[in-house]
């Protein structure tokens, strides 16, 4: 079983565009949520979402979480604490560019790279859209 993703950002538009990106990259192979705004619709995020998704992607592939600003952090911590135990095992919060990091993640994890392996792929991410 693959390694899943789960993308949080602030804006709705963003977590599911960055999805179809990654989706069309991994072709198919990797399980992505994406998890984006407020209930109401305006920007934000929602631990009780974020649990939602990890919890319906849960594989022994394990879910990688990648989210786009500070706020989001905490939520996604908060998710994480909400977890049993066995499950917060096979959940990794990658310190990495959102869009990028998903990219590389989705990459790694289609080609059936263990979740080790997809958190640093999504880390080493960092840098890699500078110019110049």
């Amino acid at each position: 079983m693959s390694v899943a993703l789960v993308l949080v950002s602030h804006s709705a538009r963003l977590a599911e565009g960055t999805r179809d990106l990654a989706e069309q990259v991994a072709q198919g192979a990797v399980p992505i949520r994406a998890v984006g705004g407020a209930e109401d619709g305006s920007l934000g995020t929602n631990a009780f979402a974020i649990l939602e998704a990890i919890e319906s992607l849960d594989t022994a592939g394990g879910v990688l979480l990648l989210v786009d600003l500070g706020s989001a952090v905490l939520s996604a911590e908060t998710a994480l604490e909400q977890l049993a135990p066995e499950k917060r095992e096979r959940v990794r919060l990658a310190d990495a560019p959102f869009v990028e990091g998903a990219v590389a993640a989705a990459v790694e994890a289609s080609v059936g790279s263990e979740l080790e392996a997809v958190l640093a792929t999504a880390e080493a991410a960092r840098g890699q859209g500078k110019l110049g």
